[in-house]
């Protein structure tokens, strides 16, 4: 039924992982799909971190490949995992992720809602509103 699977996490924010990423690599296991985990760096903190230099920001994108990489590898077990790091705006970073990898499901972690969810909306209501594909949303 699902051949692609994504995990977006926030590498800052383990319940974006604690509870979506197992719940996930049992989806893959049961339906023998690839598992994309993934990170999105905000255009805003790129250019608030790398200050509009070039090899700050491929050392920003590095050391999120790196962490990621190494959060893949705890988290994987025996099972096969890629890892893509996006950039844009954290919504739109996913879908654009979720399209390179040519995902059928996104598997995301999302908070409890509060009244500010209601006025502005949450990454998670952003994404399940505008994806092209299933979106499991887990909470804590």
């Amino acid at each position: 039924m699902y051949s692609s699977i994504l995990v977006p996490i926030d590498l800052e924010e383990p319940s974006s992982w604690s509870k979506a990423a197992p719940t996930a690599l049992a989806l893959a296991r049961c339906f023998n799909a690839r598992l994309t985990l993934a990170t999105i760096v905000e255009d805003k903190v790129a250019a608030r971190a790398a200050q509009w230099s070039l090899i700050a920001y491929r050392d920003l994108l590095s050391s999120a490949r790196a962490r990621l990489g190494a959060l893949a590898d705890e988290l994987r077990g025996a099972s096969p995992m890629e890892t893509r790091v996006g950039t844009g705006n954290i919504s739109g970073g996913i879908l654009d992720v979720a399209e390179q990898v040519e995902a059928d499901m996104i598997v995301l972690a999302s908070h409890r809602p509060e009244m500010r969810d209601w006025l502005i909306g949450a990454n998670a209501s952003r994404v399940v509103r505008h994806a092209r594909c299933s979106v499991l949303v887990v909470r804590e």
